[in-house]
């Protein structure tokens, strides 16, 4: 980073700050910023108009004004209150006029000391604050002033038209002061070293970066701001876009094995078993993977599907296709219970090709072995012999998969589950266990808008699953707003009875599980205004299915499930579930994904607005799997008129995952997407948003793409390669710091 020393300089350092040591010191431990670099890049959130100029005659209400007046009076007032009960409360009435009108502001506290000294009469200055009504008068409480020395009318007009940016501060550090730090170092910013090609900026019409940095921190206009943000959002997006895509290239550079399947073999015989057809939607992903398989590089791709699309059948098929050219295929699930699960299926699904080197096997068949952590020592070491040996084509399991001791024969495929539970690492140390680097399909079943696909998977390609299968029935989704109308709670219990005479099943999900000690650290927690609101705890599985027992559901066999049960008994649980001998099952999000009983059509989820959306709409993914019709019900306490309230009756109108997701991200902030996704770490994103910026996004892509593959090593753009060593750096220590 030697290219600008300007930037490098630190905020603090032992001989000289650039800015005070007191500042800096707050400036690295609470907002992160340790240079001049890290502060140049620190932008506005917002910025405040000082108002056009205005007379007092026609000041409007709860408005930022600027006016422009005379101190009339200024009068110093002591009381007493409850922070100054000995008549130690200092107040500051200064009467100020423009020969229009008269104002009052007023000072408190300690904000008493200045505007006493400065604001005398006679005083001539510039006052900014938003118009209050006192005792049936207008005043400015703690205005922001500029004393006038001097009659310049530039002045007046300059300063009331500024815009004034407001920067993201903290207890510790008022944005003004932040403001003041920004003008010291601003002169820095002309040796700011572009990162985006000549050609690139000229040919887009975007601005130099030094000069987007001065109009972002002491803008003129707001056209200043827009040209600003719309270089800076290109910055973000195509340095980001040149890692991944660096990333891309990097990995289509390593030897992985071809895996083309057998023309008899064991896919061949899989698919003659198969009681249905593949839809076109399963037909044209399997064709993608297929060819990724048959290359000598490995594939990366992210399988994304609507719950229930059949993506764990895609992947199975890419599995035996791998197993059928020699290697062996392992499935990473995020929990026991599912891949307990997926196990289960997949031997159902293959049937007695599932039983390799046993009595009954079919000719083309291989060993399907389950590997959690929760397993006895002998059913361990029996699958991990079967690994070594190759004996085990198909190895399902949970992170237990990632330790040491695991070794495989030949690892062909790695199939990642539910891939916003697990980071890269995990990734990429499941990777490192073929012999060559094995080929790569993530699996998603929270549809993931495009935008965020290539921003946060942006080094594997994307297959989407959006048909559903012939014969899946539609889900009715309603709200049941329990504190309206409590009758519609107990035409909810009615409706689940309804069901389970009409011999189906139903689920009701609660939060939380309801055995948690009551945690002191926790209960000693000062609550915000929103818990306070929501004074009651979340509903919990354990209450909930004792009243239903008791209540409303009398009669019908109710049991529970949550991830604190021993491993076998949720086993159990599910078991006697899947085979109809229980006939409601409380359970919490344990079953959000993978849970497959055909015959549950009805879900009652309890204090639905505690979840959120794409939660929800996996959940609601787990009715409506056989040929009867599923009903969902999101029961909730929220009032109409609330966020949450909205949320869900936007869920309850769309089955469809992807617009869903996209209303998911627009409440939410993109940096938990992204935070989530990149393994828990800070978004390194500050202007770009993930959403409104979809072409940006895409359009960096492709320019990422272009100079990468022109120039991989970046020999020609030094200052393309100081951002992204920047970036990388960042994204290093949080690798390091989630280590």
């Amino acid at each position: 980073m030697d290219l600008v020393p300007a930037l490098d300089e630190p905020l603090k350092q032992p001989l000289k700050s650039v800015l005070g040591p007191a500042t800096a010191k707050v400036m690295a431990e609470h907002l992160g910023l340790h240079s001049v670099g890290d502060l140049l890049h620190h932008y506005p959130r917002r910025y405040e108009e000082r108002g056009q100029l205005t007379h007092l005659a026609d000041l409007p209400m709860d408005e930022h004004v600027t006016v422009v007046a005379m101190v009339a009076d200024a009068r110093l007032h002591t009381f007493a209150s409850a922070k100054a009960p000995r008549g130690k409360g200092q107040r500051l009435e200064v009467t100020i006029t423009d020969g229009s009108g008269r104002l009052q502001l007023v000072f408190f506290g300690n904000g008493v000391h200045k505007p006493h000294k400065e604001l005398l009469p006679g005083t001539r200055a510039m006052f900014a604050g938003k118009v209050s009504v006192f005792n049936r008068r207008l005043q400015l409480a703690h205005p922001a002033y500029e004393l006038l020395r001097g009659d310049s009318e530039e002045t007046v007009e300059t300063w009331a038209g500024a815009l004034i940016p407001i920067y993201p501060a903290t207890a510790k550090l008022e944005s003004w002061k932040i403001g003041k730090a920004l003008q010291t170092v601003l002169p820095a910013a002309q040796e700011a070293i572009d990162p985006l090609p000549e050609g690139l900026r000229e040919g887009r019409g975007l601005v130099s970066l030094p000069e987007a940095l001065l109009k972002i921190h002491r803008p003129h206009t707001k056209a200043d701001i827009e040209d600003a943000r719309a270089r800076l959002k290109w910055d973000e997006a195509f340095v980001l876009q040149v890692a991944l895509a660096r990333r891309r290239h990097a990995d289509a550079q390593l030897p992985a094995v071809a895996r083309r399947p057998k023309p008899d073999g064991l896919l061949t015989a899989f698919d003659g078993r198969l009681p249905f057809t593949l839809t076109e939607g399963q037909q044209k992903v399997s064709k993608e993977i297929f060819d990724d398989l048959a290359t000598e590089h490995p594939m990366h791709r992210l399988l994304q599907g609507e719950v229930g699309s059949g993506k764990t059948l895609v992947a199975l098929r890419a599995m035996l296709a791998t197993v059928d050219a020699g290697g062996q295929a392992a499935m990473l699930a995020p929990t026991e219970v599912l891949a307990q699960q997926h196990h289960r299926s997949v031997v159902e699904m293959m049937g007695e090709l599932a039983e390799g080197g046993m009595l009954g096997g079919a000719e083309h068949s291989t060993k399907v072995v389950l590997l959690t952590g929760s397993m006895g020592a002998a059913a361990r070491r029996q699958a991990l012999l079967d690994l070594v040996t190759g004996e085990a084509g198909i190895v399902i399991g949970t992170h237990a998969l990632i330790e040491d001791k695991v070794q495989f024969h030949d690892l062909g495929l790695v199939v990642v589950d539910e891939q916003h539970r697990f980071g890269v690492e995990q990734r990429d140390a499941l990777r490192s266990k073929g012999k060559q680097p094995p080929h790569l399909l993530v699996m998603t079943a929270t549809p993931i808008p495009r935008t965020v696909a290539m921003t946060v998977f942006g080094d594997l390609e994307t297959s989407v699953l959006d048909q559903l299968p012939a014969g899946r029935s539609p889900i009715a989704s309603h709200v049941v707003p329990a504190a309206d109308k409590p009758h519609f709670l107990s035409r909810a219990w009615e409706r689940v009875r309804e069901e389970v005479e009409g011999g189906h099943q139903a689920y009701v999900v609660c939060p939380r599980i309801g055995d948690e000690e009551d945690d002191p650290k926790k209960s000693g927690k000062k609550k915000s205004p929103e818990d306070e609101a929501e004074k009651r705890p979340p509903l919990a599985v354990l209450d909930v299915a004792d009243q239903l027992a008791k209540g409303p559901l009398q009669g019908l066999s109710v049991e529970v499930l949550h991830g604190r049960m021993h491993p076998d008994d949720k086993d159990a649980v599910m078991r006697r579930f899947a085979a109809g001998d229980t006939d409601v099952l409380v359970a919490t999000t344990v079953i959000e994904v993978g849970v497959n009983v055909p015959n549950a059509t009805a879900m009652v989820i309890m204090d639905a607005d505690r979840f959120g959306v794409s939660q929800l709409h996996q959940l609601r993914g787990r009715v409506g799997r056989g040929s009867a019709p599923g009903l969902c019900l999101l029961v909730t306490e929220m009032p109409e008129a609330s966020a949450a309230r909205q949320r869900l009756t936007a869920v309850a109108s769309t089955l469809d995952g992807f617009e869903l997701s996209r209303i998911d991200l627009e409440q939410r902030r993109e940096g938990d997407v992204l935070g989530q996704a990149q393994s828990g770490a800070r978004t390194s994103l500050r202007v770009l948003a993930v959403i409104e910026d979809e072409e940006v996004i895409a359009e960096a892509r492709e320019e990422a793409a272009a100079v990468v593959a022109a120039d991989p090593e970046l020999t020609g753009l030094p200052g393309l390669r100081t951002a992204l060593d920047a970036l990388l750096d960042e994204e290093r220590e949080q690798y390091l710091e989630k280590g």
